[in-house]
């Protein structure tokens, strides 16, 4: 039986870096109390609020349902959780990287991205920022964070272009991990603080078996950041869009309500 529904965001639960839509912010509010929800993704903390939390409350989502709710912080090095007699939003934990680490790693993705022709900053809109220190991981977005939606699908529908950004990157800064995700982002970190660590962690802090779990994600592929969640043995269910995940948890709802 499961008890955790666990998620991607960008292309799982809304269109890359907007926030959900109705839909899903419907849908997860009649889930929250069902089933522990648990998005897991590269995005920071204020991301989740923007893109997730808010839409939440747009809906009527109450102080005791976001107790259900779980933020698993880029790709789970990071967890808050939601407060109803505080109102307010909790840190459980962070493991962030050093100074030195992230220095390693931005002067390596942009020396890599300048070599292969694929640093664009003449496209960044006025304080956005190619490469973004999110704590405890370093992600570069090809075209920012603010760009529009349709040039972000535009700019590597195949990952090809990432695919060469992390190939040379490895040669410049070898010590470090390197997943593709969302639309034009790679996420870099420590060994091991992919979403397998964030996942080990989900499962320790709600209590919970890998059998109890249900994830939804679009890069199941190998290389995508959802796919250490497929080799830890986790039920999935690969997406391409948030309807997808909409047809998915109606069927969800329609199951638990008729028990």
């Amino acid at each position: 039986m499961k008890k955790v529904l666990s998620f991607d965001i960008d292309q799982t639960l809304n269109i890359a870096k907007t926030p959900i839509p109705d839909e899903i912010a419907e849908l997860l509010r009649d889930l929250l109390g069902k089933y522990e929800i648990a998005p897991i993704s590269g995005q920071k903390f204020e991301q989740f609020l923007i893109q997730i939390v808010d839409r939440l409350k747009d809906v009527g989502t109450t102080p005791e349902q976001l107790e259900h709710l779980h933020l698993f912080v880029a790709q789970g090095t990071q967890y808050y959780r939601f407060s109803a007699a505080k109102n307010d939003w909790e840190q459980v934990y962070n493991f962030p990287l050093t100074d030195k680490q992230v220095a390693e790693i931005t002067g390596a993705i942009e020396k890599a991205a300048i070599e292969l022709g694929y640093w664009e900053a003449d496209k960044l809109q006025p304080g956005d920022e190619i490469i973004e220190n999110r704590l405890s991981q370093v992600t570069f977005s090809a075209l920012g964070q603010k760009a529009g939606t349709e040039a972000k699908y535009a700019w590597d529908p195949d990952c090809k272009k990432r695919e060469a950004i992390v190939a040379r990157v490895k040669e410049l800064a070898p010590d470090y991990e390197y997943e593709i995700g969302g639309t034009t982002s790679i996420n870099a970190f420590v060994p091991g603080m992919n979403k397998v660590f964030g996942m080990t962690h989900l499962l320790e802090e709600l209590n919970v078996k890998k059998s109890e779990i249900l994830y939804f994600g679009d890069m199941t592929q190998p290389g995508g950041n959802d796919y250490p969640v497929v080799q830890m043995g986790i039920d999935t269910i690969t997406v391409r869009s948030h309807e997808d995940t909409a047809y998915a948890l109606r069927g969800i709802l329609g199951v638990y309500d008729n028990k």
